[in-house]
């Protein structure tokens, strides 16, 4: 019986004690997937600042942190020589981000517009 309780405080204290992984996250964590054919060289989202490099198709980027990030945003991409680019017009009515994980699913569709889907990881 001793044994039992014994088990069972383990497993209570261990459960309590569990963090998440956005438990204390005070940024936007932001990575790129890419849903595209072709490798990403590099993708810019917002600024020069933040810069992910060699996304190959299929394949997800580490993540980088934002002070501040919509659900969509400027990506500039370039891929074999060529620049692809998503310009918003403007954020009114949007909402920021609350810190935590994202991902941006990139594509290319057949006249280089570049495809954006949210995604709350």
């Amino acid at each position: 019986m001793r044994k039992h309780l014994v088990l069972l405080l383990v497993i209570l204290i261990t459960s309590f004690s569990c963090t998440d992984r956005d438990d204390n996250i005070t940024k936007v964590n932001l990575r790129i997937k890419n849903t595209s054919e072709v490798t990403y060289q590099e993708v810019i989202v917002v600024s020069d600042t933040t810069k992910y490099t060699n996304i190959s198709s299929g394949s997800y980027s580490d993540y980088l942190e934002y002070d501040q990030l919509y659900s969509y945003a400027y990506i500039n991409i370039i891929s074999d020589g060529e620049t692809y680019v998503l310009q918003p017009i403007d954020f009114v009515g949007e909402s920021l981000l609350a810190p935590g994980f994202y991902t941006y699913e990139l594509g290319l569709d057949e006249s280089g517009n570049v495809l954006l889907n949210f995604v709350v990881d």
